[in-house]
């Protein structure tokens, strides 16, 4: 199975970016995983004109099939065990791509709510939107040391 992060604009600070660096290459050993950085869109005064063009964006990167999860602060939560279980699940189902997008500074379009499989949230607090991609990596790591039942998790 392969993950995907789909994300607007580049991480800017170096200490999220070796974060990101250092569980994108412990996950090597588990699963296929990339995070795909799409360019940042400039030049709209209007945030949902904004949203609908990140949307455009994303919806080119993800294909039918596609099993696709929108991080979002008014999502489901799950506990660590039970994201590794639902992760678990999507392998017994054979899904070929998981999609995980996490939205700009003004959130997703509806569309993207629609597309998507699940909405995950992983805290009721807010998250800039490069912050959570260190935390979205290491919770996909965490996971997959618990499917296979190592180490990594303290339950």
């Amino acid at each position: 199975m392969k993950l995907s992060l789909l994300v607007i604009g580049k991480t800017n600070e170096k200490y999220l970016e070796e974060g990101i660096r250092i569980y994108d290459q412990r996950l090597k050993n588990y699963t296929r995983f990339e995070m795909i950085e799409l360019k940042d869109i400039k030049g709209f005064q209007n945030s949902e004109d904004l949203k609908k063009k990140e949307a455009e964006a994303f919806l080119e990167k993800i294909k039918d099939d596609d099993v696709v999860v929108l991080l979002d602060e008014n999502g489901k939560m799950f506990s660590s065990v039970d994201f590794s279980q639902w992760i678990e699940n999507q392998q017994i189902r054979s899904v070929k791509h998981l999609v995980f997008i996490i939205g700009g500074a003004f959130g997703v379009h509806e569309i993207i709510k629609q597309r998507s499989n699940l909405v995950l949230s992983f805290s009721k607090m807010t998250f800039s939107h490069q912050m959570i991609r260190l935390f979205f990596t290491e919770q996909v790591y965490r996971a997959f040391s618990i499917i296979k039942n190592e180490k990594y998790h303290n339950p």
